[in-house]
C-alpha cells in the first residue's frame, strides 16, 4: 500500500492545478484547491471530471472537493503545487508565506524558467523547487479538464520529494527527479514557443501544426532560443521525440511529408489547444514574458539578439486587449520568414 506523506494544497487551481491536484486526489490523496471564483463555481456545481487521451475518465463529487479562494488560514500541506500563470507568481508566494509553517515544500508546476527564483525572492520562509509539467491540458466544460498530450512530470531532485514519487506514479502522474532541472525546463520552453503561435492561430494545436506556414513560424522561434542558448553555454535537454536540430528540419518540411515524418508528434488529442490560447479566449494577460520574453533576455544578457521572439511579445500584448486571429501567411510576413 502506498503511504502518503500528507496534504497537498494546490495554489492556481486552474487546467494543470485541478488536473495534476485531481488526478492525486482521485487516488486517496487530501487536496485543497486555492483558485479563481469562475473555476470554484465550476467544481462547486459539476464536481471535478478529469479525461485524458488514454482513455481515463475520473470523475470526483462536488461534496468531496476541497476548495477555497484563498489559502485557509489552518493550512499545514507537506507539499504545495504552485500552478498559477507567471505574472501571479510573486502574489501568489506571498499569500503561501502569510499562512504556511516555515520550510513548507513548493513545488512550482509553471511555464517558463524563472518561476522558482521569483517565488523565492517573495516567500524566503518557503522552499521552493522548479518542475515542468510536459502535457497539454484544457478546460472543456465547467469543471471538466482534459489531458491531450503524453510526457511525464519532471522537478528538481530533493529528499522530501522522494517519498512522493509512488504517490504520483498511482495517481498516473508520474514524476521523474533531476539534479539540474534547468536543461529540461529549457528544453520544455522551446516546445512551449509553439504557444503564441497556436493562439494568435486561433486553431487547435493538431490543425495548426498541419500548416508549414505555422511551423516556419514556430521553428524560427526555436531558431533564435537556440542561438542564445548556445551563447549561455547552456545544451538544452530533449523533452520531445526529436531532439530541438532535428526537430527544427522535421518542421520545416511540406505538409506531406510532415505528416508522414511527424506521426508521432501528431499524436494530439483533436481537443488539444495551448493555455495561452485559452487565456486569449478569456480576455486574461498571457505568459508571453515567461516564454519568448524569456528567450529575448537570455539574448540580451550573452551579446545576441532575439527579434522574432520580442516580435510574439509584442504580438500577444496587443493581443490581449484587441484578439485577432492570424493566418499563417500573415504571420509569416510579420516575422519576417
Amino acid at each position: 500500500m502506498t503511504v502518503v506523506p500528507g496534504e497537498i494544497l494546490v495554489m492556481g487551481a486552474g487546467t494543470i492545478g485541478c488536473f495534476i491536484g485531481g488526478s492525486l486526489a482521485a487516488a486517496g490523496v487530501p487536496v485543497t484547491f486555492v483558485g479563481r471564483p469562475r473555476v470554484l463555481q465550476g467544481l462547486a456545481e459539476h464536481g471535478l471530471t478529469l479525461t485524458d487521451l488514454d482513455g481515463v475518465h475520473r470523475h470526483l463529487p462536488a461534496a468531496s472537493l476541497a476548495a477555497s479562494e484563498s489559502v485557509p488560514g489552518d493550512a499545514r500541506p507537506a507539499l504545495v503545487l504552485l500552478c498559477v500563470k507567471s505574472g501571479a507568481t510573486a502574489e501568489a508566494a506571498a499569500s503561501l508565506a502569510a499562512v504556511l509553517p516555515e520550510r513548507t515544500l513548493v513545488l512550482s508546476l509553471q511555464n517558463g524558467i524563472s518561476n522558482a527564483t521569483v517565488a523565492a525572492g517573495a516567500a524566503q520562509a518557503l522552499r521552493f523547487l522548479p518542475a515542468m509539467v510536459p502535457y497539454n491540458v484544457a478546460e472543456v466544460g465547467p469543471g471538466a479538464f482534459h489531458r491531450g498530450t503524453p510526457g511525464r512530470l519532471a522537478a528538481q531532485d530533493h529528499p522530501a520529494l522522494r517519498a512522493w514519487l509512488p504517490v504520483f506514479e498511482r495517481a498516473g502522474m508520474p514524476l521523474d527527479l533531476h539534479g539540474d532541472l534547468l536543461p529540461v525546463q529549457w528544453g520544455k520552453l522551446l516546445l512551449n514557443l509553439n504557444n503564441p503561435v497556436n493562439a494568435l492561430s486561433g486553431l487547435p494545436l493538431r490543425d495548426e501544426l498541419m500548416q508549414r506556414g505555422y511551423r516556419r513560424c514556430f521553428a524560427a522561434l526555436i531558431d533564435e532560443a537556440l542561438v542564445a542558448l548556445a551563447a549561455a553555454g547552456i545544451a538544452p535537454a530533449q523533452v520531445a521525440a526529436l531532439p530541438p536540430k532535428k526537430l527544427l528540419a522535421v518542421l520545416r518540411l511540406p505538409d506531406w511529408l510532415f505528416r508522414i515524418v511527424a506521426a508521432r508528434m501528431l499524436k494530439i488529442d483533436p481537443r488539444a489547444r495551448s493555455s495561452m490560447a485559452d487565456d486569449l479566449a478569456l480576455g486574461r494577460r498571457t505568459e508571453i514574458d515567461a516564454l519568448s520574453g524569456e528567450v529575448v533576455r537570455l539574448a540580451r544578457a550573452h551579446g545576441a539578439r532575439a527579434p522574432r521572439n520580442a516580435e510574439m511579445v509584442a504580438l500577444l500584448e496587443a493581443a490581449t486587449a484587441q484578439p485577432q486571429r492570424w493566418s499563417a501567411q500573415q504571420l509569416q510576413s510579420v516575422l519576417g520568414l
